[in-house]
């Protein structure tokens, strides 16, 4: 049954044309930024821009303030950035979200967490500490990776610790979240992995071969927990 299968495959077995995949290294090193928009950042913002009726009020942002201007836009009305290390402009707020020092309780109206979660060993930490920061009826949006290469820079600095699958992101935030307020999709299919994986760019797939989801390749998670309100 074996060789039956061997010679019914379609390509044939040992008859699979790579092309310009046929190597050892990524066709473009850099995520596909010079090529494009990287297929991750393709799924972020649509991701982002399904929930941005919730970015308003005071909006809190991690490592930059993009995504709060780009949909979040007069809804807005104070505008932070936090980040671990880095006190240059954006940065309005330098600080750890695994112990929260510094950050108060009940301040924010809407958190942005994008690509974050993988650097952090103590996820479960940061979770409880978004939860805690929120104000009530605010909501955090969150985007993880599932299928994707390792980050060398973040790794030298403070590691890369973890992909996440759809399910492991789900039991993490209803930790700290009730479970009926805890929202999470996943986007990927084995063509955007692999590009991805190659630094392909976004626009050299098409919208029905990104949009295409593969349960079974999950690339980006994406997470929207609400805190409920009092």
């Amino acid at each position: 049954m074996r060789r039956v299968r061997r010679w019914t495959a379609w390509p044939p077995v040992g008859h699979v044309d790579f092309g310009d995949l046929r190597r050892p290294s990524p066709i473009c090193a850099d995520w596909g930024y010079s090529r494009g928009t990287p297929i991750d950042r393709h799924y972020i913002g649509r991701f982002v821009a399904r929930h941005a009726a919730v970015i308003h009020g005071r909006v809190l942002e991690i490592g930059t303030n993009e995504l709060t201007v780009r949909y979040g836009g007069s809804r807005v009305t104070r505008a932070d950035v936090l980040h671990v290390a880095s006190a240059e402009p954006p940065v309005t707020i330098v600080g750890d979200l695994t112990d929260g020092a510094g950050l108060a309780s009940d301040a924010f109206d809407c958190i942005i967490a994008t690509q974050t979660l993988q650097f952090i060993y103590d996820v479960h930490a940061v979770v409880r500490t978004l939860h805690r920061i929120l104000k009530p009826g605010g909501a955090v949006l969150v985007t993880t990776p599932g299928i994707s290469k390792i980050s060398p820079e973040d790794m030298d600095r403070w590691g890369h610790y973890w992909s996440f699958t759809s399910r492991s992101a789900r039991r993490l935030f209803e930790e700290a979240f009730p479970p009926r307020a805890v929202s999470v999709e996943a986007c990927g299919n084995p063509l955007a992995a692999t590009a991805f994986l190659q630094g392909v760019a976004a626009e050299e797939l098409t919208e029905a071969e990104l949009d295409y989801v593969d349960a079974q390749f999950e690339m980006l998670i994406g997470v929207r927990a609400e805190k409920p309100a009092r």
